[in-house]
C-alpha cells in the first residue's frame, strides 16, 4: 500500500479529508507513506512535496539525541512548503524543529524511477536545501526522483561532551542523513522511486559526509552510488577526545560548566557559536566517534573500507579566494614548498592572493580527489574523476572563487541567488553536465550518446576536463605539480 501514488483530484482530496465544502476540481500529486497520506503541488512537469518530516523534532529532551523515528499516521497532510532551515548564525526563519526533505518528481511518470539525494554543504555550520538554487525540479524532469535534506548543523549538530555520551556523542548531523536515507528506503517507492538504485550526491561537507557514509558498513545498503563533488579528501577528523574537550570549552564560555548544555536557550549558543566560528571557522564538523565513524577518509579508503559502488568524485578549478595577508602567508606555508619551488609549479601567477589561491586548491581538493579517485578504482568499482574549469561567460572578466560553481549547472537554476543567467554557450555545458549525472544515477555509468566520452579513471588518472573551450577525456595536465604538492 506504501507504494501507491495517485493522481487525486481536489473534489477527491476533501471526500478523503471527510470535508463535505466542494472545491475547485484539479490534479494533485498523492502519496501514501509511513507518516500519512501526503499531498504535494506541481508545477510545469513536475510534481513536488515539501516539508515531508523524517524524524521526530529534535527540542527539549531531544536535542544532542540520535534522531527519533516519526509516529506512524494516517492524516491527510499537504505538503507544498518548505520546512524551517536548521538553526544557524545570522539566517531568520532557522529553528531546532527542522527535520525535513523534499521530494520532487516528473508529473505523471510511472515508477519505479532512479533516486538522487542531495547532501547539501555549507562547512557542516550553515546552509539549507531551502535555497532556490538546489531545487530539484530540472534533474527531476528527467524521470527522476530527486531528495533534498536538511541536517542539524553547527553546535547542534556536531557538539561532543561527556554528558551527551547517551546514543553516541557528536555526529548528530551525519545521524540525521542517515535517518533520511532510512525515510527514502522506507518510503521513496510511494512517490515512484526504486529504493534499490539510490544515488548520494553532494559538494565539500556534503561530499564529506557521502564518504563517511561509505565507509560505514551497515549504512551501506542504504545507498547504491555516489558524486563526490569538492571533497577535501585529506582532512583530519578530531578523534572523540579532542572533539569532547573542544566541547567541554565550549559549553564552559557559556558559564555551564558541570551542568546539561541541553539545559542553555538556543539564542545563547548561537551566539557563542558566532563568536567561535570567527575565530575557528572549523569548529564544528564530523570526529572520529568509534562507532558511526572509525576513521578519516583518506585512511580508510586507503585500507579499502569503503564501499564498492559506483563512483563519479571531481574538483573545481578555482575552489576559493584570498584576501587577507595571514590568510595567502598560510595557504602558501601549507604547500610545504619554498617559495622559489612555487614559482615553477605555477609560473603563470604572480599575485600572491591569486598563488595562494591555486595552491589551496590544489592542496585541499585536487590532490585528494586524485588520491581517492585511485583508491577507489583500485578496488575494481567503477571510478569517474572529473575537474570542473568552466566559467559562465558573464564572470570570467572577474571569476572570484569557484567552490560549488559546478552546482549550478546541475540543477540548472538561473535569476535566483547564488545562480545569474547562463548565455547560450553556459547552459548547453550546464546540459550536459547534468545529463553527465543523471545517466549516472540510472546506470552507474555517466556515458550516453551525443556526450563526449568520459573515460573510467581505472589504474591511470584519466579524468573529464569541463573547461571553458571543451569537454573531455584526457591524462590530467596538473599531474607533475599535484606529484610534487603530495610529497
Amino acid at each position: 500500500m506504501r507504494s501507491l501514488l495517485a493522481l487525486v483530484t481536489a473534489s477527491a482530496f476533501l471526500y478523503l479529508a471527510g470535508l463535505a465544502v466542494a472545491q475547485p476540481v484539479g490534479q494533485f500529486p498523492f502519496a501514501l507513506t509511513r507518516e500519512g497520506q501526503m499531498l504535494g503541488g506541481v508545477e510545469g512537469e513536475v510534481a513536488f512535496f515539501k516539508g515531508l518530516a523524517y524524524a521526530t523534532p529534535p527540542v527539549g529532551l531531544l536535542r544532542w539525541r540520535p534522531p527519533e523515528v516519526t509516529p506512524e499516521s494516517s492524516e491527510m497532510r499537504t505538503a507544498y512548503e518548505y520546512g524551517a532551515p536548521c538553526l544557524q548564525p545570522s539566517l531568520s526563519g532557522a529553528r531546532e524543529d527542522c527535520l525535513t526533505l523534499n521530494v520532487f518528481r516528473p508529473f505523471g511518470v510511472d515508477g519505479p524511477l532512479p533516486v538522487m539525494v542531495f547532501i547539501h554543504g555549507g562547512a557542516f555550520v550553515s546552509g539549507t536545501v531551502n535555497d532556490p538554487l538546489f531545487d530539484g525540479a530540472r534533474l527531476a524532469q528527467a524521470g527522476l526522483i530527486v531528495v533534498t535534506v536538511n541536517y542539524r548543523l553547527g553546535v547542534f549538530g556536531w557538539l561532543s561532551h561527556p554528558t551527551l555520551s547517551e546514543g553516541g556523542s557528536g555526529n548528530y548531523g551525519l545521524m540525521d542523513q542517515v535517518a533520511a536515507l532510512r525515510w527514502v528506503h522506507d518510503n521513496v517507492a510511494a512517490f515512484g522511486g526504486d529504493p534499490g538504485n539510490v544515488t548520494l550526491f553532494g559538494s565539500g561537507a556534503g561530499a564529506t559526509s557521502i564518504a563517511l557514509l561509505m565507509l560505514c558498513g551497515e549504512k551501506r545498503e542504504l545507498f547504491q552510488k555516489a558524486i563526490l563533488q569538492s571533497l577535501p579528501g585529506r582532512v583530519r577528523l578530531r578523534s572523540r577526545q579532542e572533539a569532547e574537550a573542544f566541547g567541554l570549552q565550549f559549553v564552559a564560555t557559556l558559564g555551564q560548566d558541570g551542568t546539561d548544555p541541553r539545559a542553555i536557550a538556543p539564542a545563547r549558543l548561537l551566539a557563542a557559536e558566532s563568536k567561535l566560528l570567527a575565530k575557528s571557522p572549523h569548529g564544528f564538523a564530523p570526529a572520529i566517534d568509534g562507532s558511526l565513524v572509525t576513521e578519516d577518509i583518506a585512511a580508510g579508503f586507503a585500507a579499502g573500507h569503503e564501499g564498492r559502488i559506483p563512483v563519479i568524485i571531481g574538483s573545481n578549478d578555482d575552489e576559493t579566494g584570498f584576501d587577507s595577508e595571514p590568510e595567502i602567508a598560510e595557504a602558501l606555508a601549507s604547500s610545504g614548498a619554498t617559495p622559489e619551488q612555487l614559482r615553477k609549479l605555477y609560473p603563470d601567477l604572480a599575485r600572491p592572493s591569486d598563488l595562494a589561491a591555486r595552491v589551496y586548491t590544489d592542496k585541499l581538493f585536487s590532490e585528494p580527489v586524485r588520491l581517492l579517485a585511485r583508491l577507489h578504482a583500485a578496488t575494481g568499482a567503477p571510478t569517474y574523476r572529473y575537474r570542473f574549469a568552466y566559467v559562465p561567460e558573464a564572470r570570467r572578466a572577474n571569476p572570484e572563487g569557484g567552490h560549488g560553481r559546478e552546482l549550478q549547472f546541475i540543477f540548472g537554476a538561473e535569476g535566483v541567488p547564488g545562480a545569474g543567467i547562463l548565455s547560450r554557450r553556459d547552459r548547453e555545458i550546464a546540459s550536459r553536465m547534468r545529463t553527465y549525472w543523471i545517466n549516472f544515477a540510472r546506470s552507474g555509468d555517466p556515458n550516453g550518446p551525443d556526450l563526449p566520452r568520459w573515460d573510467a579513471a581505472a589504474d591511470r588518472d584519466r579524468l573529464l576536463l569541463i573547461a571553458n573551450d571543451r569537454i573531455a577525456s584526457g591524462d590530467d595536465p596538473l599531474a607533475e605539480r599535484l606529484d610534487r604538492l603530495a610529497r
